[in-house]
């Protein structure tokens, strides 16, 4: 056998195995290039229990490959980005308060108090929540549908999400791309690593969904607990955030 006949095994031998989801988002980036980067993003704004923490890092890896450049994967993970974001923006603006708090109390695993709480931060901190809140996991996505809410200048809403995108995105696309490029010193420990980020990844959603659940089983069970309407909360946080407006 030659040497060249041997290169596709070596090749096969040294991808490392992200596990199916990761093993499926890279390789959609490998088929459509840099616009599976956006798309993957996009759904993870979409579906916050989807990691940008392991997209990003895979797209940078990717790009060193040699598939596209690592600017290019990093402008489509900002425009992923900037659109998913915008869809939620419009969600916020079409369901409203009261129709959103209504949502949350039929979710099984979401919480009045959850989109309370985002919504004040919001009210409270203004256009830095969105800088500031793309950086945050699951925070990111939840942050645009009060936006919405509130009608937050789309413009501003945009650029900033953008530049908070922006700074979030090359952190982990450029250290992908530096681990890329250095994948013959850590190719020994590359299944190993991906193997314990998507173990600690499905332990920290199992254990959320086991505490949330236990959270609102004991609520519905405790008569001192106040189970306010979602239609009362609606009411009265948007009384409380107008008075917060009016102090400003």
């Amino acid at each position: 056998m030659s040497a060249l006949s041997t290169l596709p095994l070596l090749a096969a031998a040294d991808t490392p195995d992200y596990g199916w989801l990761g093993n499926t988002i890279v390789a959609i980036m490998e088929a459509i290039g840099p616009v599976g980067v956006g798309l993957a993003v996009f759904a993870e704004n979409i579906f916050p229990p989807i990691p940008s923490e392991v997209i990003l890092p895979l797209a940078g890896f990717t790009a060193a490959g040699g598939a596209f450049s690592p600017h290019a994967a990093l402008i489509w993970a900002t425009v992923g980005s900037v659109v998913g974001a915008l869809a939620l923006y419009g969600l916020g603006a079409w369901l409203g308060r009261r129709r959103l708090y209504r949502i949350a109390a039929w979710m099984p695993l979401v919480d009045v108090s959850d989109v309370e709480k985002t919504e004040k931060w919001f009210a409270r901190y203004g256009y830095w929540t969105v800088v500031v809140g793309r950086m945050v996991p699951v925070f990111r996505s939840l942050i645009s549908i009060p936006a919405g809410i509130e009608r937050m200048n789309m413009a501003k809403f945009t650029l900033f999400t953008a530049l908070g995108s922006l700074l979030w995105n090359a952190i982990f696309v450029y250290g992908g791309y530096a681990l890329g490029e250095n994948f013959h010193v850590i190719s020994d420990y590359a299944d190993m690593f991906s193997n314990i980020v998507m173990v600690l990844i499905l332990v920290f959603l199992a254990v959320w969904v086991v505490l949330r659940l236990r959270r609102n089983r004991a609520r519905a069970a405790d008569p001192a607990v106040d189970h306010e309407d979602p239609e009362a909360a609606a009411a009265r946080v948007e009384a409380e955030i107008k008075a917060l407006q009016h102090r400003k």
